[in-house]
């Protein structure tokens, strides 16, 4: 009996040396527990600097531009700074997705869609939207046309609100207009601005990005615990958030797969996904649930981000005065007091464009990008990344960096202008879209968005806060993503 106590002694303890040795070469950070890794240590952090992204900058003021940690089971990294960062992207053996739970918990326990995959299957799918996005117009004059009608009806959509109420809730007023742009694109429709499901829905999209960190947190790391702790792991509310989502993109392709499929007509994504299974020549990664993943992929990354940063933009408008003072100026000159901004006149609104750049730059809507795998050990400086460790780039660390931008703290738009203004300045340390191979595929279609939706809302409207002198609060709520904390303001028309 002593014998088998000993032996199970023995065990435990060559298994909590084995499990607390770090790889050879891996970056440095804090020491390893057994099971838990630095599980104790990021949790204390998280504790003091409420954001995780904020927490990643403390341990590389600590240890350098990669950072090695022991999260439960998975090997995390994470690269800061300009030389690290480009570094990174230029890895090929780096451009693999995660494989846990959670990351594989909103696909029906596989890995499909484009986000969160990587191989050939992904090339598959990700070459397919591309192709079908592209053909139904995204980059186009016709997509341009698309996105100035959404903004010419939130126009006329707030316009209507401002004469009705006194005050208007602006952290989210951007959503349903986004969506329509991409849902456009998949679906072939659009929503009415006032469509109080669209609402729901919007909102539902906003807290499934709130529920867990990119890492995936302790549910990634212990799936089990999703049994003892539902609600505290977070598997509960992803899975509530996740179901209407599902259920909505069911019906809808169902609605379609009902319609007469015309051969070679280009009229939405789902349409030309459900004549694609209809080949005899099809590729093993089609089938009905990739469908359904692919739409929640691009219904999510393409309306959250876009319409995150819209919401920051006009809470730092109502901070800065003197900044919406020059785009005024710039749009009466340039565009004219009788009508709305159009894509084209983007070439000639550098200072708004500017304005826009400044936004992306200081909100930090992603602030460590999708997190990345390695496919292989690869060396990226002086240390090695172990295969399958996940690997997340801190954005954060390029777009505020004091060496590179001398004063990142600050709004100021002239940054991205030349000496005369009349031009827009390329920042190598400005990603908002990441770069390499797994860069975002709406960056062109996300670009215009912003752009003329902050254009026409600035040139339509001047805003003042809901209680004077209470400005909104700039700092976000965190999650995947960072999304403006609830604020509402009073809006005055301009335009003739």
């Amino acid at each position: 009996m002593w014998h088998n106590i000993l032996l199970v002694i023995l065990l435990l303890v060559l298994f909590c040396v084995r499990d607390v040795r770090k790889p050879a070469f891996f970056p440095p950070g804090p020491g390893w527990l057994p099971l838990v890794g630095c599980g104790y240590h990021v949790y204390k952090l998280v504790k003091s600097h409420s954001f995780y992204h904020l927490l990643w900058a403390d341990l590389v003021r600590r240890f350098g531009p990669v950072v090695g940690l022991k999260l439960g089971r998975d090997r995390v990294v994470i690269v800061s700074g300009a030389v690290a960062i480009r570094e990174f992207y230029s890895k090929e053996e780096l451009n693999g997705r995660p494989d846990g739970f959670f990351f594989r918990v909103r696909s029906f326990n596989k890995r499909l869609g484009i986000v969160f995959t990587d191989g050939e299957d992904w090339d598959v799918q990700r070459r397919f939207s591309i192709k079908t996005l592209k053909a139904l117009g995204m980059g186009k004059a016709g997509m341009a046309f698309n996105v100035e009608k959404e903004a010419e009806e939130l126009i006329h959509h707030l316009r209507k609100l401002a004469r009705k109420r006194n005050h208007i809730a602006m952290h989210n007023a951007f959503d349903i207009s986004v969506l329509n742009v991409i849902w456009t694109l998949i679906a072939g429709k659009r929503f009415h601005l006032d469509d109080k499901r669209l609402e729901w829905i919007t909102s539902t999209i906003h807290k499934s990005f709130r529920v867990i960190d990119m890492s995936g947190g302790l549910l990634n790391q212990f799936p089990c615990i999703r049994h003892a702790f539902p609600t505290a792991s977070g598997y509960a509310p992803l899975v509530n958030l996740l179901s209407p989502l599902w259920d909505f993109l069911k019906d809808s392709i169902q609605v379609l797969n009902k319609k007469p499929k015309v051969i070679d007509t280009e009229d939405c994504l789902i349409s030309s996904y459900l004549r694609e299974l209809q080949k005899d020549s099809l590729h093993s990664s089609f089938s009905n649930k990739q469908l359904l993943c692919l739409c929640l992929d691009l219904f999510q990354a393409g309306s959250e981000t876009t319409s995150n940063t819209l919401g920051f933009g006009i809470a730092y408008m109502l901070h800065h005065p003197s900044v919406v003072e020059k785009i005024h100026q710039e749009l009466d000159k340039v565009v004219g007091r009788y009508r709305l901004p159009l894509l084209d006149d983007r070439r000639h609104l550098p200072y708004t464009e500017a304005v826009v750049c400044e936004i992306q730059r200081i909100a930090n809507v992603a602030p460590l990008a999708i997190a990345h795998r390695a496919l292989q050990p690869v060396q990226l400086g002086t240390y090695v990344i172990p295969k399958n460790a996940i690997a997340m780039v801190s954005l954060y660390s390029l777009h505020m960096d004091r060496s590179y931008w001398g004063d990142p703290e600050c709004f100021r738009p002239e940054r991205f202008l030349n000496e005369t203004g009349d031009k827009l300045i390329q920042h190598e340390n400005f990603l908002p879209f990441g770069s390499g191979k797994r860069r975002c595929l709406g960056e062109s279609l996300a670009k215009s968005n912003l752009f003329l939706f902050f254009a026409a809302f600035m040139h339509a409207f001047i805003v003042e806060p809901a209680i004077e002198g209470k400005l909104p609060e700039l700092e976000g709520i965190d999650g995947i993503t960072l999304s403006p904390k609830p604020y509402h303001v009073k809006l005055r028309e301009r335009l003739i």
